[in-house]
């Protein structure tokens, strides 16, 4: 159970430096690599990485020191698991738990005589209270909040995700069953394991992160581990109008609909945002309604007194004891919901989802994944028909369309921004195909000399959609003309001619 510890902070917000081990050989000449610079560390996140960037070569001199840093670290920590009371231990404070292993650590390095600067000995005790007491090298990772997501393929591979670009750190474990142990500190947080006799297992830490491992023999290469990293402080559309993902005009539309009580559906890929998009929009729901929320892992924070929150849970080794998100839909609509809100659609609860936005729970929410507005609809047919009902394709889209008022697009574009792309709305059947429009837009317009996208949300012209009579019910209908006539950018412009 040890790890390499990664330097993170200070003027270098990018990959980190390993700590220098004790006694350590001089280093030889540096290969033929670009060397890359603090400096470097931003500008390099804001453009299409070279295989040189992200190819991480380790000169043998480096192994031999990672080497000899683990020996080093392996010998201090057998001694300190025979001087320490591991049960009395996991009972202290974590700050107190702390303080007992570094006091112990430095009496260790005193007995045996390791020579070693006051920095590499600071390094080392992190490390190994990390390991003892948190998740060894990837604590420095957690620690950051400017990282969207940790990838662990395997014990000397560790990628994370910053500012929509991945980039290889120099994060270590120590071998394969260093990596196991930490991932099976992870999930047994939950009550769940992962070996080789359960080897796919999905998880959370403490403060919400949603956490994946696959291990061996799945996963040829070592043990594989995803944590998409849970943000602190939570978004507000204000602040996905500060970063661009939607013009203020939009943000507006977005609140009308969320103050409305539409039905609402998020589409959108991998990491585009769709569970953040949907905590943004909760946030208006009125403080007086009941809403019950039903996730594989609990990612949502709604801010609201009243709320009810409910989790999947797995089969256990006999494989019995599941609970589905089909069984959490129906038993929440004995539980006199007002809103359901369900954090991702991925099978046929789909269709129990569709009988509550159409049985009196307006204003419920859910999320899937798809490429557009078109194909999410599309997406939500086909998992009813997975789902084993032989219903006619034409009866199906009907409930589709008595059910969902407005489809939400997001997207993660090539340069790694996240944008809204569109709102659109669902206006029923001609025929045997579903008819929608869209409301609001998002143009790439082009690209700035450093890569990235220049583009500009609009409407597109229609300024009193279907849903601005639910709007009328609610006072908002002025609001929502003005915030599209706004962003009519097209009339703005004929206008100014």
């Amino acid at each position: 159970m040890f790890g390499k510890r990664t330097t993170f902070g200070g003027n270098t917000p990018g990959v980190g430096e390993p700590a220098r081990p004790v006694q350590s050989p001089p280093r030889p000449a540096a290969p033929a690599i670009p060397a890359r610079r603090a400096s470097d560390t931003d500008s390099m996140a804001a453009r299409i990485r070279t295989p040189e960037e992200v190819v991480d070569v380790r000169a043998p001199a480096q192994a031999q020191r990672d080497k000899e840093y683990f020996q080093t670290k392996s010998a201090i920590f057998n001694a300190l698991i025979d001087s320490i009371d591991l049960s009395q231990l996991a009972t202290m404070e974590q700050v107190a738990a702390r303080e007992e292993i570094r006091d112990i650590v430095a009496e260790i390095i005193a007995l045996k005589s390791i020579i070693m600067s006051i920095s590499e000995q600071e390094d080392l005790l992190e490390d190994i209270c990390n390991d003892v007491l948190g998740y060894g090298p990837l604590e420095p990772l957690l620690a950051r909040d400017d990282i969207a997501d940790i990838m662990v393929n395997g014990s000397q591979k560790c990628y994370i995700e910053v500012g929509g670009k991945v980039r290889l750190t120099n994060v270590r474990f120590r071998d394969d069953a260093h990596l196991m142990n930490v991932c099976q500190r992870i999930v047994s947080q939950v009550g769940r394991r992962v070996d080789e006799s359960s080897p796919i297992c999905d998880a959370r830490l403490p403060d919400g992160s949603r956490v994946n491992v696959i291990a061996p023999p799945l996963s040829l290469d070592g043990a594989t581990l995803t944590i998409r990293k849970f943000k602190k402080d939570k978004l507000t559309l204000q602040q996905l109008v500060k970063y661009n993902s939607i013009s203020p005009e939009g943000a507006e539309v977005l609140r009308i609909l969320g103050r409305v009580r539409a039905n609402v559906l998020i589409s959108g890929g991998t990491g585009s945002g769709k569970t953040t998009l949907l905590n943004c929009l909760t946030g208006f729901i009125e403080k007086d309604e009941r809403v019950i929320t039903c996730e594989d892992s609990a990612e949502l924070q709604l801010q609201q007194p009243h709320v009810v929150r409910l989790e999947t849970r797995p089969p256990n080794l006999e494989g019995e004891g599941e609970i589905t998100m089909r069984d959490l839909i129906k038993n929440c609509l004995r539980m006199r919901p007002e809103r359901i809100i369900v954090g991702e659609v991925r099978g046929p609860e789909s269709f129990d989802l569709l009988q509550a936005m159409n049985t009196g729970h307006d204003g419920s929410m859910g999320t899937l994944h798809a490429n557009s507005p078109r194909e999410a609809l599309s997406r939500l047919e086909s998992m009813i028909t997975m789902g084993g009902y032989s219903l006619p394709s034409r009866t199906i889209r009907e409930m589709i369309t008595s059910s969902i008022d407005v489809v939400v697009q997001a997207a993660r574009l090539r340069d790694g921004s996240r944008r809204i792309t569109h709102i659109t709305e669902v206006l029923g059947m001609e025929g045997d195909v579903i008819v929608t429009q869209d409301i609001f837009v998002y143009d790439i317009l082009g690209e700035d000399a450093n890569g990235m996208l220049i583009g500009r949300h609009r409407s597109t012209g229609i300024t009193k959609p279907k849903f601005a009579e639910r709007a009328r019910y609610f006072n908002e209908e002025s609001n929502l003309v003005e915030a599209l006539e706004k962003s009519n950018v097209e009339q703005r412009e004929l206008l100014d001619s």
